[in-house]
């Protein structure tokens, strides 16, 4: 077994054993369909199935080194009352299947496919798509490849349509160490990494979870997921759909800037900022995010 995969696994090991023990609200008493998606590709993809059956749909997407479980504050909360919910672990992370070849993360199409798969094995008609920070990259790659025939519309949430250097924050310096096979070097970048993707701190517990599904994803997956280029502008500019751009002020992974520029770029797009908030607005605010979320699904179904 080569130190790569060592390193990977062990810290997959562990951050599981972290989850199965946790006691916090984070995990508990929460009813979902556990779905297997099949990708093209032959990856098994992890999904679920939340909230009312007969609702309009919507499907999460989570940000870099993330996991279903992000979603927590939305999928346990009204909107699993009035809407059918989806929620997956992208390629490399939670449950998903983790390849450690960088070239399973460089390929557009395939995200793309991915998405498609789940949209498909789920029996989505419609759905809305939200889309968390490095999900605004799997969101573009499927517009592009797959247009825009069986979506309904899309939230950005902190996320970005072109890479920006001067709109990059300064959480983001922790991305290569995260990457790193020295297991200290790796959970200390990750830890300072959680904390900076919120301006008003997760509880404890939160945090912990948070933690430990962050470390089941292995350092070659990170670092596959890196250097890919993004530039959707073209692609987005003749979008006709709703979209919503939400965006924290605070946020030090994707400055307000990112937020703005998508929403300049994309005709009709309606630009929501979080003053005090950070990367995580879903989280550090759930009751807004969750009620704007629930008019904007409304609107987009009632549109389509």
């Amino acid at each position: 077994m080569t130190p790569v995969r060592t390193c990977g696994l062990v810290a997959v090991s562990v951050a599981a054993a972290l989850l199965a023990m946790s006691s916090s609200s984070f995990a508990q008493n929460l009813k979902y369909k556990p779905i297997s998606v099949k990708t093209p590709d032959g990856l098994t993809i992890s999904a679920q199935e939340w909230g009312n059956p007969n609702g309009p749909e919507i499907l999460f997407i989570h940000g870099f080194s993330q996991s279903h479980m992000s979603w927590m504050r939305q999928v346990n909360s009204d909107l699993a009352k009035d809407f059918r919910i989806i929620t997956y672990d992208l390629r490399g992370h939670g449950n998903s299947d983790k390849p450690l070849d960088p070239a399973m993360y460089r390929n557009t199409k395939a995200w793309a496919d991915e998405v498609q798969a789940v949209i498909d094995t789920a029996g989505l008609k419609r759905p809305v798509l939200v889309g968390w920070s490095y999900a605004g990259r799997v969101m573009s790659d499927y517009v592009t490849h797959k247009g825009t025939a069986k979506i309904a519309g899309i939230n950005f949430v902190d996320a970005s349509i072109k890479a920006i250097p001067e709109f990059v924050g300064d959480n983001l310096k922790n991305l290569p160490l995260m990457a790193s096979e020295d297991m200290t070097t790796n959970i200390a970048a990750t830890r300072v990494f959680v904390h900076g993707c919120f301006e008003k701190q997760p509880t404890a517990e939160d945090y912990e979870i948070m933690l430990a599904f962050n470390m089941m994803v292995p350092p070659k997956v990170r670092e596959g997921l890196g250097g890919r280029p993004l530039d959707a502008t073209e692609v987005m500019s003749k979008l006709k759909l709703p979209v919503l751009v939400t965006h924290g002020r605070e946020d030090r992974n994707s400055k307000v800037g990112n937020a703005e520029y998508t929403a300049k770029t994309i005709p009709g797009a309606k630009l929501s900022i979080y003053d005090g908030i950070g990367h995580a607005p879903f989280y550090e605010d759930a009751a807004r995010f969750n009620s704007e979320l629930s008019a904007f699904v409304r609107a987009a179904a009632s549109a389509n």
